[in-house]
């Protein structure tokens, strides 16, 4: 695993755990970088306008993350932490694959 570099997120088998910290209700939707809680943990930051209300701000989660790893956005749900701000998104496919596109846009988001 490359936990060293990139703690926001987790190798699997077929594909990648990406751990997120989510704003609803934003002014827009968009990827904030990585940061690191005061526990130790990495996460990468995200805003959707939707609000936290029947699922709608995990769904434009899902939705962006799909879009900006350009992956079908059936590959990408919420496992873990659906009603906090701190959740585990499971990405479905080449887990190497999708750690170099998630590592090159959270590098893109923190400029």
């Amino acid at each position: 695993m490359n936990s060293a570099a990139s703690p926001f997120f987790r190798l699997r088998e077929n594909g990648i755990d990406l751990f997120v910290r989510l704003t609803p209700k934003a002014a827009l939707d968009r990827i904030d970088g990585v940061e690191t809680a005061a526990d130790g943990r990495s996460h990468l930051k995200a805003r959707v306008r939707a609000v936290p209300e029947n699922g709608a701000a995990n769904a434009a989660l899902e939705r962006m993350i799909a879009k900006t790893l350009g992956i079908p956005a059936s590959a990408v749900s919420v496992v873990a932490g659906g009603t906090a701000r701190l959740k585990t998104l499971r990405v479905v496919g080449d887990a190497t694959a999708l750690a170099k596109k998630v590592e090159a846009f959270s590098k893109q988001s923190r400029t």
